[in-house]
């Protein structure tokens, strides 16, 4: 009952239900002695039947139950039966009666104010600050900068640790989870209980690959790169770094060029130790990029996880002075061969053509070495399925109707002003259907004679007002054949600008269907951000590269946002019969706002100017041509 009490106002109906007799004004109901003797007894119980746990280090006095008279008697009596433990109860706030100060979901901004009172000898804790439903949450990183920065703050409680949902299946057997509302029960809040770092069979979710990273033992700061010299800072608070072992990685892309294994860690809990790795400095290679990333393992098998089981990571780019990416001259290709007739344009060169649609302002048609490269696009995308902490975003981005985006061309013409180089210049507007224009946007897609397309976009904003924007970039639908990816930037596994944190930059290569993360409640997900370059290609290795000027947001897909939009549960998505492309220059960061503060400013798109450009180029997979394509200067196109 004290779950219930406090200063929430009960109906004397509801009290006669539990036995309590009340007469006069409920309000009043905490300055009644029968209900601070139903306080007391409640504590006492706690207090007598969890005193000898060892892990019982703090009493709480409830939870979201108000805060009142009866929670300071329940305080005075543990203090009385028990004066060796703290009391914590994130109600009262600061008030005297706790020894802990407490919040819920409070903004960075606000926790970092919190760590530099003066004033105030208690510890402050976040008894819950992250949100984790879904597709989340973002911006741990940023929450743990403060409390490892200020001494005071004590840390806090993701909320939480797993989807509470029941498996199901379809009459065909396919797998799915229930919530809220699946059983025709009324009322309901839904899949809010579908709030967890694992899914509800206890699979981790990509948050607690982010989690682990955050809240990692083992940090490395980086001393001077170039003479190979750290400080490895020990974050445990009892133990020592004796039971792992350390190993660092000297790479060139995705090319390991040099490795070793860190001296024995003999690091006391809270120490560091400066060490100077023994490396070469490689000849850095004309628009190359080099890594030196650490791994730390168990050095012996525990009885939660076998020798071997990584425990931290660290990665750094290597201040390298690396020579220009060469010039591809526009003068050394070879020259393309135009047709035109209304509302269309065919661009041939040595082994592929281009058909361009200036009716709807689109390439219609792509083939390399006779195999088709796609269906449609590519055009502008600004729309995300909602992921639950974009709840009340999305509420913005639905109201001016960027969910119903209509594409009207204004004016389209090919100019070929060299005989290596035709470009197609769109003009068009954007809008919610019934809904004034809300952008303007001008592409300009210039085929090269290397076989290159180039696509500049410039969108402009039509309206004061607008909402931060879900993303900005290109979508394209590819073939279903084109069904693998490779990519260069960060992964293995899904991230987002503010959790991206244990993503480690690297060459990954993935299937299309491997790359979709299955959120009991479908919502955005698969992106890879600071992407240099990514290949979308066919059993053969035939298919399309595309590079960053300088990074992209990737994500293939056999769903596009509608479908991932529109379907409530897993089994209702129906896999497409095509790779859905995503290449977006900027995705809004995730925060925690289905019931904490949402993503924090610099992870916001402000809808104003944006100015960005793709290199797409069809090509023949090998080991090494991603790379050194991707290396080559594109200034001059």
């Amino acid at each position: 009952l004290a779950d219930r009490f406090g200063l929430y106002l009960i109906d004397e109906a509801d009290l006669e239900t539990h036995g309590f007799h009340f007469t006069g004004d409920v309000s009043q109901i905490s300055k009644d002695p029968a209900w601070e003797a139903a306080y007391v007894d409640r504590a006492s119980r706690m207090v007598e039947r969890d005193k000898n746990h060892p892990a019982v280090i703090i009493w709480s006095l409830g939870n979201e139950s108000g805060y009142g008279p009866n929670h300071d008697a329940m305080a005075a009596w543990i203090r009385k039966a028990d004066p060796t433990r703290l009391i914590h109860y994130e109600g009262a706030g600061d008030a005297a009666v706790v020894d802990i100060v407490s919040v819920m979901y409070p903004k960075v901004s606000d926790l970092i104010q919190q760590g530099q009172k003066t004033d105030d000898p208690r510890p402050f804790f976040m008894c819950e600050y992250a949100h984790a439903m879904g597709n989340g949450p973002g911006n741990l990183k940023e929450y743990w900068e403060a409390i490892y920065a200020y001494p005071r703050l004590l840390g806090g409680c993701v909320w939480e640790w797993v989807d509470h949902a029941v498996r199901q299946h379809t009459p065909d057997g396919e797998e799915w989870f229930a919530y809220g509302g699946d059983f025709g029960d009324q009322p309901n809040d839904g899949d809010f209980c579908v709030d967890g770092l694992n899914w509800p069979d206890r699979t981790p979710y990509p948050g607690l690959i982010e989690y682990k990273k955050i809240i990692a033992p083992v940090k490395v700061e980086a001393v001077d790169l170039l003479a190979g010299k750290v400080t490895i800072l020990n974050r445990y608070a009892f133990l020592s770094l004796r039971h792992l072992d350390g190993a660092w990685f000297l790479s060139e892309g995705g090319n390991l060029l040099q490795q070793g294994r860190l001296p024995a860690l003999e690091v006391s809990a809270g120490g560091a130790m400066d060490v100077t790795l023994p490396y070469t400095l490689p000849e850095p290679i004309a628009g190359a990029e080099y890594w030196l990333t650490f791994r730390f393992t168990l050095a012996e098998d525990t009885l939660w996880a076998a020798r071997g089981f990584e425990i931290a990571t660290e990665q750094f780019q290597l201040p390298l002075q690396v020579p220009a990416a060469p010039a591809l001259l526009i003068k050394s290709m070879p020259s393309l061969a135009l047709e035109t007739s209304p509302n269309r344009a065919v661009v041939r060169g040595e082994d592929f053509s281009l058909k361009l649609d200036t009716f709807h302002g689109v390439m219609a048609e792509w083939v390399y070495q006779g195999k088709p490269l796609l269906n449609a696009g590519p055009r502008i995308n600004l729309w995300r399925a909602p992921t639950d902490n974009d709840i009340n975003l999305a509420k913005e981005w639905q109201s001016v109707g960027l969910d119903r985006i209509q594409h009207r061309v204004v004016n389209a013409e090919v100019l070929s002003n060299d005989p290596q180089a035709v470009t197609m210049d769109v003009e068009a507007v954007l809008g919610g259907y019934s809904l004034a224009p809300l952008f303007k946007v001008r592409y300009f897609t210039t085929l090269y004679g290397s076989g290159d397309v180039v696509i500049k976009t410039i969108l402009t904003p039509l309206q004061d007002g607008l909402p931060p924007l879900a993303r900005v970039g290109l979508q394209m639908r590819l073939p279903s054949s084109l069904d693998r990816l490779t990519w260069y930037g960060r992964g293995p596994h899904e991230n987002y600008v503010d959790r991206q944190e244990s993503a480690l930059v690297g060459v990954y290569t993935s299937t299309v269907q491997e790359q979709y993360v299955p959120y009991v409640f479908p919502q955005e997900n698969g992106n890879k951000s600071d992407v240099r370059w990514a290949a979308v290609t066919d059993s053969r290795g035939i298919g399309l590269l595309a590079v960053g000027l300088p990074l992209l947001n990737v994500s293939a897909l056999h769903y596009t946002p509608e479908d991932l939009t529109h379907a409530r549960h897993t089994y209702e998505l129906k896999q497409r019969d095509e790779t859905i492309l995503s290449l977006d220059i900027v995705q809004c960061g995730l925060g925690s706002n289905s019931c904490g503060p949402g993503p924090l400013d610099k992870y916001l798109i402000d809808p104003q100017e944006i100015t960005f450009s793709v290199r797409l180029k069809p090509f023949r997979l090998d080991e090494s041509l991603p790379m050194r394509l991707s290396r080559q200067n594109l200034e001059t196109l």
